[in-house]
């Protein structure tokens, strides 16, 4: 992987021609909490709402005349695929973008929304990456890696640049992994700007394809992955990105997918930042690690933006479930007048509120003088919760309750 500075220059020059930079904000709640600066890389601000444009537009700007006009391809879950079809419509090239069944429709859409065709094919990025290449070969087509191309890389290492002149004093930058690009780009940055910078890497339990390779000391394909995070769902770890990080990287964490859905739905909530997985995994590592995290200037990336509603909702709803904001409970209760009033008044009294109430008399769990109530109730906190629970448990004799976390 021959990377040279002056082509990082380039690349910064172009990117800054095109783009302005996006914005690197202090994060108050994070500071205060965590007893150190950190900031927020909000590449989710980019027009595809991803850094993948960076290095995508900048490798197709390499491209010759003749190649231009051959046309180029990708395969992609979602963001590389958008930066694809931005930089080729910037540059007046016509893109394919070739991305598994499974993929976000956001991401989909978006793509389409560029101008881009888009095949989709197989139930994984490797088997949407074979037919890609098939396509190229078929079509004589440019072929442009999400990672593994010297000009993408040094694309992706504008990030870095930016972060730089936005922040001279960083110590510790924390961003995700999945092929391994926007890491090692920035690496290759900060070697020249600031060696002192250290990079720490983030992966998803289910998917840690460079977090085994370096304890394996050599390149590796996992069996299978396992995230909801689809932008670092990578199975087969890249030789020459390994050999780009293996020096370069100070440390690689996971999380798990819990996790990332817990830093998502605090992202949202303390700053008003919609990410997505890959994009909420540096704020897991850095609240998980924060001991071991060096440096006092902290810088979090948050990569990419684009997340389906419905994948969103069900983030939201289960994290708050997990924080016991919101609980379930099945209650049951004399099938007489006033029962129920009975024991929403409890609830009202202390302040908890009522989302929902499904009142089963058929449940064969119970007598033929009894009603199940099931119960969705929002609170403040688990401690409100508890107290909701008791309140109930001590004041109605008739009530047995299972309440469900």
């Amino acid at each position: 992987m021959n990377i040279q500075w002056t082509d990082i220059q380039n690349a910064d020059q172009l990117i800054q021609s095109l783009l302005s930079p996006t914005p690197l904000v202090q994060s108050r709640w994070l500071s205060e909490e965590l007893k150190k600066q950190v900031y927020l890389k909000l590449e989710t601000l980019q027009p595809i709402g991803s850094f993948k444009l960076r290095g995508a537009t900048y490798r197709i700007s390499t491209l010759s005349e003749k190649e231009r006009k051959q046309g180029v391809i990708a395969a992609s879950a979602g963001n590389h695929s958008q930066g694809v079809a931005w930089g080729a419509k910037i540059m007046g090239v016509d893109a394919q973008i070739v991305m598994p069944e499974s993929a976000p429709l956001v991401k989909i859409q978006n793509t389409q929304n560029l101008g881009a065709k888009v095949h989709l094919y197989g139930s994984n990025y490797d088997e949407a990456y074979e037919y890609a290449k098939t396509i190229a070969e078929k079509e004589n087509r440019i072929f442009i890696h999400a990672f593994d191309d010297p000009g993408v890389i040094a694309g992706q290492a504008t990030t870095g640049m930016e972060i730089f002149r936005q922040l001279p004093e960083v110590d510790t930058v924390i961003c995700s992994i999945g092929g391994g690009g926007l890491a090692g780009g920035m690496a290759l940055a900060f070697e020249h700007l600031k060696p002192s910078v250290k990079l720490v890497g983030c992966q998803a339990e289910g998917a840690p394809s460079m977090l085994r390779s370096f304890q394996e000391g050599k390149a590796i394909e996992l069996p299978e992955v396992k995230t909801f995070a689809d932008g670092i769902s990578v199975k087969k770890a890249a030789p020459s990105m390994y050999e780009v990080l293996k020096d370069r990287i100070h440390k690689i964490y996971t999380a798990s997918d819990s996790e990332i859905a817990d830093s998502t739905l605090e992202l949202a909530e303390r700053a008003r930042i919609v990410a997505e997985g890959s994009g909420a995994l540096p704020l897991s590592i850095l609240k998980k690690n924060i001991d071991q995290i060096p440096g006092e200037n902290i810088v979090l990336v948050i990569s990419g933006g684009n997340i389906d509603v419905p994948l969103f909702s069900r983030i939201i709803q289960q994290g708050l479930l997990r924080s016991r904001r919101r609980i379930q409970m099945s209650v049951i209760v004399k099938d007489q007048p006033g029962a129920l009033h009975q024991l929403t008044k409890i609830i009202f009294d202390h302040g908890a509120n009522v989302l929902q109430v499904i009142h089963d008399r058929n449940d064969l769990n119970t007598t033929i003088n009894e009603t199940r109530l099931e119960l969705t109730l929002e609170t403040r906190n688990a401690d409100h919760s508890d107290q909701v629970i008791r309140a109930i448990s001590q004041e109605v004799e008739s009530v047995k309750m299972r309440e469900s976390r």
